[in-house]
């Protein structure tokens, strides 16, 4: 594994009085009142959501570690990507970052 594929793609925005926060490469979203709760909720499901991949429902880790968010997801991660790039994401209502994938030591697989 390339160490960039252990960097998970996440952007945030704020939709009326919530933030959503997504993860692109797990389908993963979750919701709070600030951008920085929202990022934490989406940290703590991606933690369950791959120790369960890789323990529990090991069986099905292949599908559910190469999950894909929607393309409408995908474009709007890219669409912000690029106007960040462009220096044009400066508007408080939007934000990219990158979650860590988290690795299950070895120990925890049953």
């Amino acid at each position: 594994m390339k160490p960039i594929e252990l960097l998970l793609r996440c952007y945030a925005n704020k939709r009326n009085d919530q933030w959503q926060a997504f993860c692109i490469d797990l389908c993963l979203a979750a919701q709070a009142d600030t951008p920085e709760e929202a990022q934490k909720k989406l940290h703590f499901m991606i933690v369950d959501y791959v120790t369960e991949a890789l323990t529990i429902d090991r069986v099905h880790a292949n599908y559910l570690l190469r999950r894909k968010a929607p393309i409408k997801q995908i474009a709007t991660y890219h669409y912000y990507s690029f106007m960040h790039r462009m220096g044009k994401l400066k508007d408080g209502l939007h934000m990219l970052f990158k979650e860590t994938l988290p690795l299950v030591p070895g120990n925890c697989a049953h």
